[in-house]
C-alpha cells in the first residue's frame, strides 16, 4: 500500500489552484469536471502521482465555504528555509499565520500558512526534524 492523495473541499477552484501553484509552487497534474454530479476535481502536487502523494481539490458547485471542524489539522511540506518560504508566501500575497521558529517543546523549525479556504499548510525546515 501507499498513500495517494488527501482531498480538500474548496469554495473556488480557480482561487485554490492559483494558491497551490503560484504561491506553493505545485503543478496541476490533472483536472476533471463532472457537471452531472455538480463537482470538479483538480489534482495538484510536486511530481507525478506514481511517485508522489498529491492533493485532490474538490469543488462542489454552489458551495463557497465549509465548516473546518475540530479534527482536521494541516498538510505539511518540507522546505529548505522556513523563513524564506514564509517571505515568499507573503510576497505572493499569501497569509502567514505562524512565523518560522522552533516548535514548542522541540527543535524542529516550523511555520504555518493558510490557503484561501482556511486550511493550514505547515512548513517544516529540512534538517531540523
Amino acid at each position: 500500500m501507499r498513500m495517494l492523495h488527501t482531498m480538500l473541499r474548496v469554495g473556488n477552484m480557480e482561487r485554490s489552484i492559483k494558491f497551490y501553484t503560484e504561491i506553493l509552487g505545485m503543478k496541476v497534474l490533472r483536472q476533471y469536471d463532472f457537471p452531472e454530479g455538480k463537482f470538479s476535481l483538480a489534482f495538484v502536487g510536486y511530481g507525478n502521482e506514481r511517485e508522489n502523494t498529491v492533493l485532490e481539490l474538490t469543488y462542489n458547485y454552489g458551495v463557497e465555504s465549509y465548516d473546518m471542524g475540530k479534527a482536521y489539522g494541516h498538510v505539511a511540506l518540507e522546505v529548505e528555509d522556513a523563513n524564506l518560504a514564509c517571505e515568499a508566501v507573503r510576497n505572493a500575497g499569501g497569509k502567514v499565520v505562524r512565523e518560522a521558529g522552533p516548535m514548542l517543546h522541540g527543535a524542529t523549525v516550523i511555520a504555518f500558512v493558510e490557503d484561501p479556504d482556511g486550511y493550514k499548510v505547515e512548513f517544516i525546515q529540512a534538517g531540523t526534524y
